[in-house]
């Protein structure tokens, strides 16, 4: 197999679910199938956006929601792109300042109280207006009676900047991933009240994509790459010893910048809420699920388009389908996955019953858009 492309520059944001990319790299895989990752460690999703764009990235850790308003011209200019693979699902986390849980915050619906009876602008924060944090942010809030865009005020900042900005008073509240939900939690600034799996149990998170200009140009490489990633997301998925040694990586200063107490716990599904709750989750982060985390539903992608337009950041309904098979690179990764060993599920949908009770299956998206009390108009 002809690699077109041996050395891949790949965007990274520093959290916790970007592992498989920089273990691939770490433990050889890229090596193994003739390319050499060159991780290149990002400050935002939007400057990461901007660079796959241009082509000084040839692929990223992303959020799935990116790439859909990326494709469908969603705060930029329209740019056609691909979903390679799927690197996780679950993980992510709701934060609420601590000086919110004193006035009795500590759940949805007590959220939900405080702001009827407490008259002031609340400050909600996201990591981009067409990712996974704000589609989980508003999700949840709506699923309590709270209207994302009448009742309270939603703002992007770097997940990396999110600790900070909460501990400062900017903002009551967010939604990001991990270690910052549970670095919030250890500093004493805030509690974690929600997880985004008790909003969509292993609901899709980060996808490794590139742009479609890349993808066609590139397809042996994008199939080394995406084999690559499989085997070291099966290795990281393989052991909590494997998940320790992992965090020990990604606590050095060039990944995620913080250290292995902030990173470990949640990783092997272990919370604490900052409310003197802790348990072990049923839906931890998961980088391989025996391939079922790492496939790319096209259903998946069609949710993320359905709360685009709930939310009114698409104005109509596009060819959702048509727009999920021209992003999704099914073949190329069951192509990649059998490379790498992996079985790859036979159907393109998946079924799912979100918080507030209702089924997602793929099968009507344009009713489903529509069938929410609370959206935009």
């Amino acid at each position: 197999m002809h690699i077109e492309k041996q050395a891949v520059r790949i965007g990274f944001n520093p959290l916790t679910d970007c592992a498989a990319l920089l273990m691939a790299s770490v433990l050889g895989c890229d090596e193994r199938h003739g390319i050499r990752i060159v991780p290149s460690r990002e400050a935002s999703w939007a400057g990461m956006r901007d660079k796959l764009v241009t082509g000084e990235l040839d692929a990223a850790h992303a959020l799935l929601g990116m790439v859909y308003g990326t494709q469908l011209g969603i705060g930029a200019q329209r740019h056609d792109m691909a979903v390679l693979m799927h690197l996780n699902r679950n993980g992510q986390a709701i934060t609420l300042s601590r000086h919110l849980m004193a006035q009795g915050a500590v759940d949805g619906a007590s959220l939900a109280g405080l702001l009827q009876s407490e008259r002031r602008q609340y400050v909600f924060a996201q990591t981009f207006p067409t990712g996974t944090h704000a589609m989980w942010l508003y999700y949840w809030l709506a699923a309590h009676g709270i209207d994302p865009l009448r009742d309270v005020r939603a703002i992007t900042i770097p997940p990396s900047q999110m600790v900070y900005n909460l501990a400062e008073g900017h903002m009551d509240g967010f939604c990001a991933g991990e270690p910052w939900g549970q670095r919030a939690v250890m500093d004493g600034i805030g509690v974690t009240v929600a997880t985004s799996q008790q909003i969509w149990p292993d609901h899709p998170e980060k996808v490794l994509a590139t742009s479609r200009a890349f993808a066609d140009a590139h397809p042996n490489t994008c199939r080394a790459l995406i084999a690559a990633v499989l085997e070291a997301s099966r290795w990281i998925d393989a052991s909590d010893e494997n998940r320790r040694a992992t965090a020990e990586i990604l606590a050095g200063g060039a990944v995620v910048a913080t250290d292995r107490a902030a990173l470990l716990p949640r990783m092997l599904g272990r919370y604490d809420d900052g409310m003197g709750r802790q348990w072990q989750d049923a839906h931890p982060l998961a980088f391989h699920q025996d391939g079922q985390a790492n496939y790319p539903y096209l259903s998946d992608g069609i949710w993320f388009m359905t709360q685009l337009r709930r939310w009114g950041l698409l104005k109509a309904h596009p060819d959702y389908e048509a727009t999920a098979r021209a992003v999704t690179r099914v073949q190329l990764y069951r192509e990649a996955a059998e490379l790498a060993g992996v079985t790859a599920p036979a159907g393109t949908a998946r079924s799912s019953t979100l918080i507030d009770g209702r089924l997602w299956d793929g099968s009507d998206p344009e009713r489903y858009a529509l069938a929410f009390p609370i959206r935009q108009r």
